[in-house]
């Protein structure tokens, strides 16, 4: 109940309360002034002054979001004797007066009284500690007054004053539980009963603000169920709804009393700690909870005679007292939560210096990747093929990135980046078109290349305007004779992801005369059926199995058995990262067909490898 919006209404009221005294009062000191009673008058109106300047200085004191649970339950304390005092001085003048029938001032005195008491019920209602009392200290004198004449009119007007009590206490009281079921509502999520993230966010802020105060440290969990989707999408979204029911029981029992567990939204949640003297505890704490949840959630879910089986990955990011930006420290949780996602899932991982060292690093890179083509920066580099001859027959062309403020980066930092921002789309149409008016430019110098071999990227191939994009490219720069030394290299990962679409991209893209390669071959979903199924003509040996063809029984047969397999499906073999010459004449005794690597020549800038050529067709 007490949050933001309770404090920040209370506070409001302050002003409105310092007004309806000050100005009102002014009335009672003309009366006293009138009826020669000025001196109690005056010294009532001078405790209101002094009340309405505690209370000015109450107002200015609060400051929700820097404040913390200490320091706001101190404010909330001096706030409802402030009010109290107000009520109990309106109750005092209403005794002073009420004396004073034969100026009939005991008239002004009674609804006074009456208005006060509103006043309490229509302002205090969201505090059943402030209206409940209020109202009893401002009705009970006149209830009392009105038994004490005494007269049979008298005790009517008691029955009406102790009714007309019962009515303003019905009516804070139900303004007080509309209040709460809507502020239940607005910081509770639906489904599950948890926080949402709204309430959850506001108070991490105040216990950031404690531990501002405290030099403490605490920690945030950040749980995310892996495969939900799955099961979303498998069993429907009722069953899903019911998983995360069942998951919320679960992180409710397991958690500790003073630590608050909230839903992001969707298949996360997320927890606070409690708090820690040195970082060390805090981080050990973390981890053993983290652990206990690992285990609890990945127990049976027994759903409409379903047994369903559920890991999660947890992020843990450190709360320290010298970072005062609460999302700052959500999305550290959540970045570490992906680390564990990247790792295999079912874990559990801490953000570390480390790691927001490599986060900054990859913001840098995000921000000034923006701009990279725009500037010129991204160039191709081209990386020889040679048949068994050692002829030059054949090149892959690679990104390079030479940054005025980075300096180079190497294609396994900028190429992810790109592939997470969707930047890849606009790149690798910038890679397409450089490398189609390179080759339209090498064949008028004449140089006879066979093919050239251009990386796509999986969002790339799944985006809704590649085919038409690569068709424009086509129609633009190559004729057919071109076309067909185009092979685009794609890897086991994108054909994992929906094998019918990929399969369907590539035919149409076959169409122009484009042949496919898949590379990486055999480290990742390498089988005969996607050999079948999917229209590739050449097949790329991954480095990891060529660079251990020197010395590993294991690799050679490994290596052996994937050159067999291209031949029988018909298939063009090329031999990545070729380093030694036992390399070179193992992979040409075993009949590969085209060999590629440092053995032969680094990847070489447009001229260099110009002149490479040259050099050795001469």
């Amino acid at each position: 109940m007490r949050d933001k919006r309770f404090y920040s209404f209370l506070h409001r009221q302050i002003p409105v309360m310092m007004v309806l005294s000050l100005f009102p009062g002014l009335g009672y000191i003309f009366l006293s002034w009138l009826h020669d009673i000025h001196v109690p008058a005056l010294i009532w109106y001078s405790l209101i002054v002094v009340n309405s300047i505690w209370g000015y200085r109450i107002y200015k004191k609060f400051n929700f979001e820097e404040m913390s649970k200490q320091s706001r339950e101190s404010w909330y304390r001096e706030m409802s004797y402030f009010f109290y005092a107000f009520f109990l001085l309106w109750a005092i003048i209403f005794i002073i007066y009420v004396k004073h029938d034969t100026y009939n001032l005991h008239y002004i005195a009674i609804f006074t009284e009456l208005g006060a008491s509103v006043v309490a019920a229509a302002l205090l209602f969201p505090d059943r500690k402030l209206f409940v009392p209020t109202i009893f200290i401002l009705m009970v004198p006149l209830i009392v007054y009105f038994f004490n004449i005494n007269d049979w009119y008298g005790y009517v007007l008691t029955i009406f004053a102790s009714i007309f009590t019962w009515v303003l206490l019905y009516a804070a009281n139900s303004s007080h539980n509309l209040l709460k079921t809507t502020s239940y509502q607005a910081s509770h999520d639906l489904l599950t009963g948890l926080y949402n993230r709204y309430f959850f966010i506001n108070s991490l802020q105040q216990m950031m603000n404690t531990l501002k105060e405290s030099n403490q440290y605490s920690y945030l969990l950040l749980i995310d169920l892996d495969h939900f989707k799955i099961i979303n999408d498998s069993l429907g979204h009722d069953v899903g709804d019911r998983i995360l029911q069942k998951v919320s029981t679960r992180l409710r029992k397991q958690i500790p009393v003073n630590n608050m567990v909230a839903r992001l939204g969707g298949d996360e949640f997320i927890i606070t700690g409690s708090e820690f003297n040195n970082k060390e505890q805090c981080r050990d704490e973390a981890v053993a909870l983290s652990n206990t949840l690992l285990n609890a959630l990945k127990q049976t879910y027994i759903i409409d005679l379903n047994h369903l089986y559920l890991s999660s990955s947890i992020g843990v990011s450190l709360i320290n007292p010298t970072n005062t930006n609460a999302n700052s420290f959500i999305k550290e949780a959540d970045i570490a939560m992906y680390e564990v996602k990247a790792k295999g899932r079912d874990g559990v991982f801490v953000f570390s210096d480390e790691m927001s060292k490599r986060v900054e690093k990859h913001l840098e890179i995000e921000q000034m990747l923006h701009f990279a083509i725009e500037k010129n920066e991204i160039t191709l580099h081209f990386q020889p093929q040679l048949n068994k001859d050692q002829k030059i027959i054949g090149v892959e062309a690679l990104a390079r990135w030479n940054n005025h403020k980075l300096g180079n980066i190497p294609p396994v930092d900028f190429i992810p980046i790109a592939e997470q921002t969707g930047i890849i789309i606009e790149l690798g149409n910038y890679i397409l078109k450089s490398a189609f008016t390179t080759l339209v430019d090498w064949e008028k110098k004449g140089y006879a290349l066979e093919q050239i071999s251009i990386n796509i990227s999986m969002r790339q191939i799944f985006h809704y305007n590649f085919i038409h994009d690569i068709t424009a490219l086509c129609e633009q720069y190559l004729d057919s004779s071109l076309r067909s030394k185009i092979i685009f290299e794609i890897t086991e990962t994108i054909v994992a992801e929906e094998i019918g679409k990929v399969i369907g991209v590539m035919r149409d893209i076959k169409k122009l005369g484009i042949r496919f390669s898949m590379d990486d071959f055999g480290t990742g979903y390498s089988s005969l059926s996607y050999l079948k199924q999917l229209p590739i003509d050449e097949i790329k040996i991954d480095r990891s199995f060529v660079n251990k063809l020197d010395h590993d029984k294991g690799d050679q047969e490994m290596v052996n058995t994937i050159l067999n397999m291209a031949k029988i499906f018909k298939l063009n073999i090329v031999a990545e990262g070729v380093e030694t010459e036992t390399q070179f004449n193992f992979l040409e005794q075993h009949n590969c067909d085209i060999f590629q690597g440092y053995y032969f020549s680094m990847p070489l800038e447009k001229d260099k490898f110009e002149a490479f050529y040259t050099q050795q067709a001469g």
